[in-house]
């Protein structure tokens, strides 16, 4: 009996896990009615008052995936607000990977704020502006993460590859699992032109919107302390696994360029007045 259930508990691990219910999938984890679950499962809406915020947390961890995310973000004047998705784990030493969105006077375009964090340690951000409305319609914001690299895609474009450089002494997050995660909160002290533009408290609540939150990864048994990412890597019911070594073509290579010449307002690797002392080793060998 024993070996029958390690049995299928190891086909489980070997399984893409297609998340599209939040019901199911998801745990809220502050704000009481301001996350509210709607159409039967398949959106959320996270809600931001004087009070508080509200956030949602997944119920499964994983060890590397394919993270998927649709979202329409806060309309009109958001500015001080920050809605967010992003992998991580908690404690001092923990490992994280953000997609931040920090919220604007109406008219002006939202700030897109990415960071990766290994072993308590950020310091890696990048930010850009969208190159369209992000609270008219809902978009797909996705994080591939493997062995070898994070990609973060935009609808499918890459805007930022963070490469594995253990090698040459950079920290690499690849041993701790995460949850996926996603808040709405006030962070007008530093969100909005460094905390200059406060939050308009007249406009709330504030309200973004989550759906199709889909997951293709490894799930991570802490009972087993292992996932399928340490086994078999193939043999998945869809062998859908591509992620597991995705890296970019020369399209995405071209689209990648494209977002960081256009795009990119902030890049950690050519801030040599806030790293003064020496930029991370890994800005002298990744082009983007």
């Amino acid at each position: 009996m024993l070996l029958q259930q390690l049995s299928v508990l190891a086909f489980l691990l070997l399984c893409p896990v297609w998340a599209d219910n939040f019901y199911q999938d998801a745990t809220v984890t502050f704000g009481d009615h301001r996350a509210q679950i709607q159409d039967g499962g398949r959106l959320l809406a996270l809600s931001l008052d004087k009070i508080s915020g509200s956030g949602f947390q997944s119920k499964n961890e994983y060890l590397f995936g394919r993270f998927d995310m649709q979202l329409k973000l806060v309309p009109g004047n958001s500015a001080g607000t920050v809605t967010t998705f992003y992998v991580s784990n908690k404690g001092a030493g923990h490992d994280e990977i953000d997609f931040e969105f920090l919220g604007n006077s109406s008219g002006q375009p939202y700030t897109v704020h990415t960071n990766v964090y290994s072993q308590g340690k950020g310091n890696k951000e990048q930010q850009f502006r969208l190159w369209f409305d992000p609270t008219s319609s809902f978009h797909t914001y996705s994080i591939i993460w493997n062995s070898q690299r994070i990609i973060f895609l935009v609808d499918n474009i890459p805007i930022r590859v963070f490469n594995n450089y253990e090698a040459i002494g950079v920290a690499f997050p690849k041993n701790q699992a995460m949850r996926v995660y996603a808040s709405l909160w006030n962070a007008d002290d530093w969100a909005t032109q460094g905390g200059r533009v406060k939050t308009d408290w007249s406009m709330a609540p504030f309200t973004a919107s989550y759906r199709n939150f889909n997951t293709n990864a490894c799930v991570w048994s802490a009972a087993l302390s292992t996932s399928s990412c340490g086994g078999s890597k193939t043999d998945s019911v869809n062998n859908d696994q591509a992620w597991q070594t995705q890296e970019l073509n020369g399209n995405d290579r071209n689209r990648l360029r494209w977002v960081q010449q256009k795009y990119m307002i902030y890049n950690y690797c050519a801030d040599a007045k806030r790293f003064s002392q020496c930029l991370s080793p890994e800005c002298k060998r990744s082009r983007f």
